[in-house]
């Protein structure tokens, strides 16, 4: 069953805290970048491991495969928006449809041990561009085709966020 997509902009979680998942940008340092994205994809190899994987526990929500699937193309898309960023003045992003992604790449029907794979290599290779940043670039903009516009360090928190608020969707109780 298809879910309604979300329509939301979650720019606003770099600047206060995220009453969902409790999320505070505050609360993650430049200097702790790249520990929060090994920390973070670390807890994907038990949620990917789970009998369930594939069933939706939730009517609104996706699956824990579907879940790590779009976590590992968080660590990919926006690796690559850090590389754009990083060689290029303010450059555009191109648009992500994250639901669309879902659907036309099968993520429910992904291997889920190869999936888990997958997404510690992507989150390993964004950690070690965010370990490549020199001083002077962590202001560097890009802009989103939303017309949100990013700095390096905003991105990045921004994508730990994306990955920390889906390891709350996976949570159980």
């Amino acid at each position: 069953m298809p879910l309604t997509p979300d329509s939301k902009d979650w720019t606003w979680v770099l600047e206060r805290p995220c009453p969902e998942c409790g999320f505070n940008p505050d609360d993650f340092s430049r200097e702790r970048f790249t520990e929060s994205i090994a920390d973070c994809a670390g807890t994907w190899t038990t949620v990917l491991s789970r009998d369930d994987v594939g069933v939706r526990t939730h009517n609104d929500r996706w699956s824990d495969l579907e879940y790590g699937c779009h976590v590992r193309d968080v660590f990919r898309v926006m690796d690559g928006r850090l590389a754009l960023m990083l060689a290029d003045d303010n450059p555009p992003f191109q648009n992500w449809d994250q639901d669309e992604t879902a659907i036309s790449e099968r993520y429910n029907e992904q291997d889920p041990a190869t999936v888990s794979d997958e997404l510690l290599l992507s989150a390993q290779e964004f950690a070690t561009r965010v370990d490549t940043i020199e001083p002077n670039q962590w202001s560097r903009p890009g802009t989103r085709s939303n017309g949100s516009r990013f700095t390096v360090e905003t991105l990045i928190r921004y994508a730990i966020h994306d990955v920390v608020h889906h390891q709350w969707d996976v949570a159980r109780d």
